[in-house]
């Protein structure tokens, strides 16, 4: 079974930037290339908040209108790593970051009970 492990958290001030990776495995690159992953956030007393999505087809991507211009999601040429680079943050960013993903394929964002795996997630705090 494929197995998401996040990395790249850390404590910043506002306007620092972090890259936060997610690593795939147990799966192969064909299995990996049909993924449609996603990054998500959680800050303590608040829901879970989508934050980029990359989809199947074509590498696009979406980002949650609170992101969108400073966050960046991509998928590696072996399709097994997903990165979010995440620039000008500020202390609304502080969050549990976590990576999910299934296997199949997406075109559009889709809430977290779809995914099918999660990380363990990597905290992000920005002072």
């Amino acid at each position: 079974d494929v197995q998401l492990v996040e990395s790249g958290g850390g404590s910043v001030k506002a306007g620092e930037s972090l890259k936060l990776s997610c690593v795939a495995f147990g799966g192969t690159y064909s299995s990996y290339r049909s993924y449609c992953m996603a990054w998500f956030r959680q800050a303590p007393g608040k829901e879970r908040e989508g934050v980029a999505t990359i989809y199947t087809i074509g590498g696009s991507t979406y980002y949650g209108d609170s992101v969108k211009g400073r966050f960046t999601t991509s998928k590696d040429s072996a399709q097994n790593t997903l990165t979010l680079q995440m620039n000008s943050l500020q202390p609304e960013d502080t969050g549990m970051y976590f990576c999910a993903g299934r296997d199949a394929y997406c075109f559009y964002p889709r809430d977290g009970p779809w995914y099918s795996v999660w990380g363990q997630g990597t905290q992000v705090t920005v002072s």
